[in-house]
């Protein structure tokens, strides 16, 4: 059945509620009706990867114009492009994968999704229904692999089933704590046929109904809390982006005049620029960040999970009385790692909101000299300056003169980051001053390698009219490298970053200052020409090997704005991501510089 952009509107005119009993329902197959399950939910991409369990699949995506599938060439991109929409957009990222490897090539982008609670459907093929457990071609526990790493997944056994399932799949991913659900579709569901009906209706389980609206009560306490506090600090996280809450954030933080951090997953939720800022914290964040987490006496903590890169050694973290307010959506995060004394269960957005109108109808503020007195103390922490490097030094090329010289020119510009994982992601988050919401795209609770491409992907499709750059290492970049392939196919013109220092420097880093210098496997002495490899995939390549060509190379990438160009900066080998703090230690405890070591 043809199922175009003029049905597919004509279809939702009369499929509204209150016209549904006037809408016939018309027989289809189970692969038409996942794209229309699809369609009803809005969804406009879709990153995949063919095979024999989702041919039906692929058929009915062919005889339809309104979802643009994306053709990537690993599953793990797939992935990844549709959560680094997800990031980008709030919407619900979309992925179809086959059975077998296909599934299982799509474990580490799942798993990179669910440790970051990012609202994904992936849509697996399954052998058909009569051959599970037979050890078919191509066959794997999908159900059984995916458990751990999934909000939720379904084995859907009954082509009846299809529609809501998928209705019921996107739910759940974008409701409560958001995260990737999986659908595993047998072939022959997906082949056979069933009557299709559109359900406007909301879905309702019985066994799923989050928290959104806090505890009137306790929100009263909390903000009572915070006006009594002396040293009050606001400590957010990823939650905050997840639920659009940043402009609620600026006004609490603004109103309260008190300091905030964000975490890495964070970044961009309260702007970079302004004073009362004081940097990221944790294992590479500022001084004045980490040791404002440490010296508060009322902590605010909202939408973020208190996880070891944060707060380092618990034991240490407990050592300072500190009263802590803890807002999230998930139950099961508050006091999960740091025992809190005010629980907040809900949506940040709609807690915030109401501790913004609480504080409207309250005439009490922070007592100011005892605020003056905590924002001295800070000041004296950030005139430290700990994210000061070598800037003389322009024999070599600095990671962190081409991260700020890149803000530099874009700050002004609707621009996005995505990075990998490593010292240049963490150069990025230090250094790129983010001042707006989802425009930091990073893998942060697993640290996946190789998803700097595929999310830039994902990035540029949604927001085609701004620039994306990912700032990658020649390790990380070599992971999905072979997405450069699907750049030039799909007319995602992104600039890659790559600051190359021949190592794997977060593991060199560590290797240096835990393991005496036994550099075990981490030099990479066969590395291709990422010029010529840039250009074997149809894109520009740029080599840049001296200070004074930094600026010049980041503009004429710029310049070529339809083109996906390969910026290759051959960076100083030797340079560390400072501060550090190391594993085991206090969040106080921290390396400042090689005179540490």
């Amino acid at each position: 059945m043809e199922i175009n952009k003029a049905q597919l509107h004509a279809a939702q005119a009369v499929s509204e509620p209150n016209h549904s009993h006037s809408f016939a329902p018309v027989e289809l197959m189970g692969s038409e009706i996942m794209v229309k399950a699809l369609q009803a939910e809005g969804v406009k991409y879709l990153w995949g990867y063919p095979g024999g369990a989702v041919l039906y699949i692929y058929d009915a995506l062919y005889k339809q114009d309104t979802i643009q599938h994306v053709l990537v060439r690993h599953e793990q991109a797939a992935v990844h492009a549709a959560d680094g929409y997800a990031r980008a957009t709030g919407d619900v990222g979309v992925a179809l994968v086959t059975s077998g490897p296909g599934v299982t090539n799509a474990v580490t982008g799942i798993a990179t999704a669910y440790m970051d609670s990012i609202p994904l459907v992936i849509i697996t093929g399954q052998v058909p229904t009569h051959a599970i457990g037979l050890d078919a071609f191509q066959e794997c526990d999908t159900v059984g692999i995916t458990r751990p790493i999934v909000k939720h997944n379904f084995l859907v056994k009954d082509v009846n089933d299809l529609a809501q399932t998928i209705k019921k799949a996107f739910h759940i991913a974008k409701t409560g704590r958001p995260g990737p659900v999986v659908v595993d579709i047998p072939k022959d569901v997906s082949f056979n046929k069933a009557m299709y009906v559109p359900d406007h209706h909301p879905v309702e389980l019985r066994s799923y109904n989050p928290v959104k609206k806090g505890h009137g009560g306790q929100i009263r306490k909390a903000l009572q809390m915070l006006l009594n506090a002396k040293r009050p600090y606001i400590y957010t996280g990823g939650g905050v982006l997840l639920s659009n809450a940043s402009q609620e954030l600026r006004t609490l933080v603004d109103a309260l005049g008190v300091p905030c951090t964000n975490t890495l997953m964070g970044l961009g939720a309260y702007p970079a620029s302004d004073p009362k800022f004081l940097g990221m914290l944790g294992m590479h964040g500022t001084i004045e960040a980490n040791n404002a987490m440490q010296h508060c006496d009322v902590l605010l903590a909202v939408g973020a999970r208190f996880d070891d890169r944060v707060i380092g050694n618990p034991k240490h973290f407990a050592q300072n009385e500190r009263k802590i307010i803890h807002i999230d959506i998930d139950p099961s995060s508050i006091s999960k790692r740091v025992k809190v004394d005010v629980p907040i269960v809900g949506d940040v957005k709609a807690v915030l909101t109401e501790m913004l109108h609480m504080l409207h109808e309250n005439t009490q503020r922070v007592d100011p000299h005892a605020l003056s007195a905590w924002w001295s103390t800070i000041e004296q922490w950030r005139g430290r300056h700990c994210l000061d490097y070598d800037r003389a030094n322009t024999s070599v090329i600095k990671p962190q003169y081409v991260v700020e010289t890149l803000w530099n020119m874009t700050k002004d510009q609707d621009t996005y980051i995505t990075s990998d994982v490593g010292q240049h992601q963490m150069w990025a988050a230090q250094y790129y001053r983010f001042d707006e919401p989802r425009r930091w795209i990073n893998s942060g609770g697993l640290g996946t390698m190789g998803v700097g491409i595929p999310y830039a992907m994902g990035v540029k499709l949604a927001k085609p009219e701004s620039e994306v750059f990912c700032i990658t290492g020649e390790g990380s970049v070599q992971m999905c490298i072979q997405e450069l392939s699907t750049c030039l196919q799909y007319n995602t013109p992104i600039k890659v970053v790559a600051l190359n220092n021949r190592y794997l420097g977060m593991v060199r880093q560590w290797q240096e200052i835990e393991y005496s210098g036994r550099y075990s496997h981490s030099y990479m002495d066969a590395l291709p020409d990422f010029v010529k490899l840039a250009e074997a995939y149809g894109h520009v390549g740029m080599l840049i090997e001296k200070h004074e060509d930094v600026e010049p190379a980041l503009r004429e990438a710029r310049r070529l704005k339809d083109r996906t160009v390969f910026m290759d900066f051959r960076t100083d080998q030797t340079e560390n991501v400072f501060p550090m703090v190391q594993a085991g230690k206090g969040i106080t405890e921290m390396l400042m510089g090689s005179e540490d070591l």
